[in-house]
């Protein structure tokens, strides 16, 4: 019984917030709950933040991110970014977003939004 609960705990939906972290007020709002990379909608299932441009990059055509290890964590570790966790459509907010998924297995990447690098 245990073990169910918490698996449950791994697979249930976290709120999301707006990259201002503030939820609903934000004119961007409806974008970002509609937000998706060919894993599946982005803020329905993980909390998306804004990473520094010195914590992504771009390597032989793939991206990599620096995210923490685990929720709330300070410890911080490099991701491989899924191609198929990128999303494709022009990023509105501005900046760069990931959408990281945490696990028994550790993190991954459910969502990455790359922004400008400037």
């Amino acid at each position: 019984m245990g073990l169910i609960a918490a698996m449950a705990l791994v697979v249930l939906p976290a709120l999301g917030r707006d990259v201002d972290g503030r939820y609903k007020e934000s004119p961007l709002h409806g974008w970002f709950e509609h937000l998706a990379s060919g894993k599946g909608l982005c803020c329905s299932y993980a909390d998306g933040y804004a990473i520094q441009d010195a914590d992504w990059e771009s390597k032989d055509g793939h991206y990599h991110v620096r995210v923490p290890n685990a929720p709330n964590s300070e410890n911080m570790v490099w991701v491989d970014v899924p191609d198929e966790a990128i999303i494709t459509e022009p990023n509105r907010a501005g900046r760069t977003m990931v959408w990281p998924l945490y696990s028994f297995g550790g993190v991954s990447i459910r969502c990455f939004m790359p922004g400008s690098m400037t």
